[in-house]
């Protein structure tokens, strides 16, 4: 076979040719997601228990979710950490194991604590995501023009970004770093005191006058004969404005006198929450950081989310500006050349060393143009 191809040497450059342009067509189209995982799988759970402590948090949140985190396969462990308001527990699981049925197990575990948590946590519901610990991306957005807080671009940022981007193929979870947002309500203990009312009284006149109600049909079947039309009934509806929350019932008087919300607190259209202070050239900023999924290719994910976001800018208003101040991106491209670049000159080497010893070019070049012929037909 050996002397068919020395004595025909046409036909043998032919065919390294045809198995190297091969090649080069098959690099854009590798299945990189078959290659074995270089970081585990994990997957992280997440719950807001807003105005508790930590210590609030750790004892009636994170504690009961960690003593369900039990017969999980391919688990290697997991850590939590619990905040003012919120918490976070990160389970990281051997290579082998499958992330889809990773966050499938967790999110079963999981279901059977539910009932144990504080109804505020269960109404905001405990969030189960497969992605890893680090941000890819980190989308900035600060408005160049004074007149917009950092409420607004928080407010921007859900209602124009957060969904969009969350859905791309490849990001595991957005956390956005500012708020949107809220019906911010200041009582007065005083105030409260003097009427006789409780926090609790609050809590219970929101939760029932604040509420869609189903008010049904005129005229639905069953109708009596004759019936021509019929429509439906827009009843009560959730409170929308700061008035409206303003005139909610707290108690009536026998003498009728009403005792209303802005008798006892101080409403207003605030921020969901202060906690978060988010600053860019010292104006109000917000920020979008962008988790990987476990699994996606980092490069094509990036490339997606900057498309996207390109997209989503012919719609900020005038002066809100986005930006990228951080971005994983470029060291994972220079890894890459970095790694051409070695192969190169493993290439350059091997033909320094065979022209060393053997005192010959036509010798040496063979092998030499052997090794590219040989990388590219792996490709293929």
């Amino acid at each position: 076979m050996a002397s068919f191809f020395i004595d025909r040497p046409v036909f043998a450059w032919v065919i390294a040719i045809v198995i190297m342009l091969g090649g080069a067509l098959s690099i854009q189209h590798l299945p990189i997601e078959q290659y074995p995982s270089v970081a585990p799988p994990t997957v992280t759970i997440q719950a807001d228990y807003p105005g508790a402590s930590a210590e609030t948090v750790e004892n009636a949140v994170t504690q009961i979710i960690e003593q369900r985190l039990t017969g999980i396969d391919h688990l290697r462990y997991f850590n939590s950490e619990s905040a003012d308001g919120s918490m976070t527990i990160t389970l990281t699981f051997e290579p082998e194991a499958n992330p889809d049925i990773a966050q499938v197990q967790t999110q079963n575990k999981i279901q059977a604590a539910i009932t144990r948590l504080p109804q505020v946590v269960q109404s905001l519901g405990v969030r189960v995501t497969k992605s890893s610990n680090n941000f890819l991306l980190v989308i900035g957005m600060y408005a160049e023009e004074d007149g917009l807080t950092q409420a607004d671009l928080g407010d921007i940022a859900v209602t124009t970004f957060l969904d969009p981007i969350s859905r791309i193929n490849g990001v595991g979870d957005v956390r956005l770093f500012g708020n949107q947002y809220a019906m911010r309500i200041w009582l007065d203990p005083d105030e409260l005191f003097s009427y006789q009312l409780t926090p609790l009284d609050v809590q219970t006149a929101l939760r029932a006058q604040n509420t869609d109600v189903s008010a049904g049909q005129l005229g639905g079947l069953p109708a009596k004969p004759n019936q021509q039309i019929n429509a439906t009934v827009t009843a009560q509806s959730l409170l929308k404005t700061v008035e409206d929350f303003k005139n909610i019932i707290l108690r009536v008087k026998p003498s009728g006198a009403q005792v209303r919300l802005k008798d006892v607190a101080r409403v207003e259209r605030g921020s969901q929450s202060y906690e978060v202070i988010v600053r860019y050239k010292r104006r109000p900023a917000v920020g979008m950081g962008i988790m990987l999924a476990t699994g996606a290719n980092a490069l094509e994910t990036s490339r997606l989310i900057k498309n996207k976001v390109a997209d989503l800018e012919e719609v900020l208003p005038k002066g809100v500006k986005t930006m990228y101040p951080r971005d994983a991106t470029p060291f994972i491209e220079l890894s890459i050349k970095s790694v051409v670049k070695t192969l190169i000159e493993a290439v350059a080497l091997v033909f320094l060393v065979m022209l060393l010893f053997l005192q010959n070019l036509r010798a040496t070049l063979i092998p030499t143009i052997a090794v590219p012929v040989v990388l590219l037909g792996t490709f293929i």
